[in-house]
């Protein structure tokens, strides 16, 4: 399901059910590089999507803003499909490499169905031992000379997110969301409204607070999150605004 475009015309985002991924690249050329790899049993509509826009050409890479289900859940068939590299943060490669697993959901942060339901999530590290390899400490992304990745913890311990200077363009992944992820309607009808991470897998708000000012700071123009539509104009920056000044306020469970 394409998710409706704001963004500049090489970035285009797909929602695989609860969570999106980013293709990165002019549509008709053959250079590209897919940003995160959704829910379970998405590998085909990403691969859809990508037939769509690039032909049969392979991402150069495949690139994790973190190891959270719903980000490498079809991580494993594209990789069987594609056999590209995979790059994370040096401190989310022990969740990608079968040798942590991330903390339990909290079901009673944020109240909504989506919450509650959040034991269900998995919560597990994965295995990609031989695939994955951390991204370059001076902020460069290997297959994406015009952006830089930017650490942006709190969500995970090594979460990062993607910026482009020529247009401000932010791929934001968890660090802030544009949707009440708490929420099973706000999610079913993708209402638009930035919040912070999703309460029930952030276990680190201080460093989630001081992220989501980072990236304030970095005044983006246009943006796409893990969840929700992408935002852009003033729209982003007064909600993005907001979040920054009371994020202890709106984001911040009360427990």
């Amino acid at each position: 399901m394409n998710i409706e475009n704001r963004l500049p015309s090489d970035v285009h985002g797909v929602r695989t059910l609860i969570a999106n991924v980013v293709l990165i690249g002019e549509p008709g050329g053959r250079e590209w590089t897919l940003i995160d790899a959704g829910v379970a049993g998405c590998a085909d509509v990403i691969v859809e999507a990508a037939a769509a826009r690039f032909g049969d050409a392979p991402p150069g890479a495949i690139v994790l803003t973190h190891g959270h289900f719903d980000h490498v859940g079809s991580l494993r068939p594209l990789l069987a499909r594609w056999r590209v590299p995979v790059y994370a943060h040096e401190l989310e490669l022990p969740y990608l490499t079968g040798q942590a697993d991330y903390p339990e959901a909290d079901p009673d942060v944020g109240g909504g169905l989506m919450a509650r339901i959040s034991p269900l999530y998995p919560h597990k590290g994965i295995d990609i031992s031989g695939e994955v390899r951390p991204l370059p400490e001076d902020g460069t992304v290997p297959t994406l000379p015009d952006w830089r990745w930017v650490h942006t913890p709190g969500h995970t311990e090594g979460h990062i997110s993607l910026f482009r200077e020529r247009d401000r363009t932010v791929v934001a992944g968890d660090a802030f969301i544009t949707v009440k992820q708490t929420s099973a309607f706000a999610v079913l009808l993708q209402e638009e409204e930035i919040h912070g991470p999703p309460p029930y897998f952030t276990f680190d708000w201080r460093h989630a607070a001081e992220s989501v000012r980072k990236l304030e700071a970095l005044k983006p123009a246009a943006a796409i999150t893990g969840h929700g539509k992408p935002m852009a104009g003033e729209a982003l920056t007064e909600g993005l605004g907001e979040l920054a000044r009371s994020f202890e306020e709106l984001a911040v469970p009360r427990h």
